[in-house]
C-alpha cells in the first residue's frame, strides 16, 4: 500500500479516535498555511502552472482525507514571474501577510536560490519540486528538493553511456545561458572522462537561439558515438530534426527536461529521436495505479496532459503533507526534522533525502517507440 495511502488512514482513523474520545475539535476555519511559489505568467509559466495545477491537486485530497493533524490545508500561491527579484518578494508576502508554515517552491533554479537565502534566514521549511540547482540545498538545513539535481543527471547519463550503451566517445550540444543546462554538461564531461571516454566536442549556444546548424555541423564531422542534449524539449525537438537533417547518427542522450518532447516535435519527424535515450523521474507508460490516476485526473481536471513538473509537484506536496503530519507540530524545527526522515512511496518512487537533502531514488531511463514514450529500465550507478 502506498504511504500515501496510509497517511490518509491515519489521520481519519485519528479524527474518528478524537470525536469517539470525546477530544474538542479545531475550529473549522482553523487551517495550516503552506506557501507556493510559481511563475504562474511569463516566459516558464508553462513549469510553474504544471507544479501548481498539481500541488492543488494533491492539496484537495490531502484535504477530502482530513488534512494535517486534524486542519485543513489552506495553499496560497504566488506569480513570481520567473524572476528572482519577484520571487522573493513574493515570499515576504507569504510569510509576513499569510503566515505561512512551509513553502513549496520555487519552480525554476534561479529564483528558487534566491528564496532559500531568504529562507534560511527564517528558518523555513521549504521544498522545491523542480529546483535542480546542486547549489539551492546548499543554501541552509532548511531547504529540501524533490527532484534530481543537475550533476546528478550528468554523472548518470555518461555512466549509461559508458557502460550500457557501450560509448568510446560523446559531444555535447548545450545552452550556455542556463545554469540547468550547464550543470549537466559539466558534470556528464568530467564523469565520461574518468570513464576513459573521449569528449570530441563540446559547443555552446545562448537561449532564443533556433539555429544549431555551425554547432552541429563540427559534432558531425567527429561522429561520435553519443551526442548529449542538456536542454529543455523544445529545443530539443529543434537540435533532434536539424541532426537527423544534417545526417547525424549519433545516439542522442538527454535529462528530465526532455520530458514532452512529443508535444514540440511533428510525428513526421519522430525518426529523429528513435535512437535516443534520457533519464527521467518517472515513466508515464508505469503501470503504477496511483500515477495512472493521476495522470487520469489531471487530464480531467486541466484539459492538458501532466508532465514531469507537475508529478513532482504532486510528489512533493506528499512530502510536505507528511512531514508535517509526523511532527505533530507546524514548529519549523520540527518540520525540518520531519523532512530529513522522509521516506515517501510516491508517483516517482521512494524517496529519501542524503545529507544534502537531496532524493535518492532510481532514474528512469526512456526511449521511444514510434511517436510515444518507452520505458527502457530502471537506472543508478550504484
Amino acid at each position: 500500500m502506498k504511504k500515501r495511502k496510509i497517511f490518509s488512514i491515519v489521520v481519519a482513523a485519528a479524527l474518528l479516535f478524537g470525536i469517539a474520545a470525546g477530544c474538542k475539535k479545531e475550529d473549522n476555519g482553523d487551517t495550516i498555511k503552506i506557501g507556493g511559489l510559481a511563475p504562474l505568467t511569463g516566459d516558464v509559466s508553462q513549469y510553474g502552472i504544471a507544479v501548481n495545477n498539481a500541488v492543488k491537486l494533491a492539496v484537495e485530497e490531502i484535504n477530502d482525507n482530513g488534512g494535517i493533524l486534524g486542519k485543513q490545508i489552506d495553499y496560497i500561491c504566488l506569480d513570481e514571474k520567473g524572476d528572482a527579484d519577484e520571487a522573493v518578494k513574493a515570499y515576504r508576502k507569504l510569510v509576513e501577510n499569510e503566515k505561512i508554515v512551509a513553502l513549496l517552491g520555487d519552480v525554476t533554479s534561479k529564483p528558487t536560490e534566491a528564496v532559500a537565502q531568504k529562507a534560511k534566514l527564517d528558518n523555513m521549511p521549504m521544498i522545491t519540486a523542480s529546483g535542480t540547482a546542486e547549489s539551492i540545498t546548499k543554501v541552509g538545513e532548511n531547504v529540501f528538493r524533490a527532484c534530481f539535481i543537475d550533476p546528478y543527471q550528468g554523472q548518470l547519463m555518461a555512466s549509461y553511456a559508458s557502460k550500457e550503451l557501450k560509448a568510446k566517445s560523446a559531444a555535447i550540444l548545450y545552452d550556455t545561458s542556463d545554469t540547468y543546462s550547464t550543470g549537466i554538461a559539466d558534470a556528464f564531461e568530467d564523469a565520461a572522462k574518468d570513464l576513459g571516454m573521449t569528449i570530441t566536442d563540446k559547443e555552446g549556444y545562448t537561449e532564443g537561439n533556433t539555429d544549431f546548424s555551425s554547432q552541429l555541423t563540427k559534432i558531425r564531422a567527429s561522429n561520435p558515438d553519443v551526442l548529449l542534449l542538456p536542454v529543455y524539449y523544445s529545443d530539443v525537438a529543434l537540435i533532434a530534426v536539424q541532426a537527423k537533417n544534417q545526417g547525424i547518427t549519433s545516439k542522442l542522450l538527454g535529462a528530465d527536461g526532455w520530458d514532452g518532447v512529443l508535444n514540440q516535435i511533428a510525428e513526421s519527424d519522430a525518426d529523429a529521436i528513435a535512437n535516443a535515450y534520457f533519464c527521467s523521474q518517472y515513466s508515464a507508460s508505469s503501470d503504477d495505479p496511483d500515477l495512472q490516476a493521476f495522470l487520469s485526473k489531471y487530464k480531467e481536471t486541466y484539459n492538458f496532459e501532466a508532465n514531469m513538473f507537475a508529478v513532482l509537484g504532486y510528489d512533493a506536496m506528499y512530502i510536505l503533507a507528511d512531514a508535517i503530519e509526523r511532527a505533530e507540530s507546524t514548529d519549523s524545527d520540527d518540520i525540518i526534522n520531519a523532512l530529513k526522515e522522509t521516506n515517501h512511496d510516491g508517483l516517482t518512487g521512494t524517496t529519501t533525502f542524503d545529507e544534502n537533502r537531496n532524493p535518492v531514488r532510481q532514474a528512469v531511463i526512456t526511449s521511444f517507440d514510434g511517436y510515444s514514450y518507452k520505458v527502457v529500465e530502471n537506472y543508478s550507478m550504484d
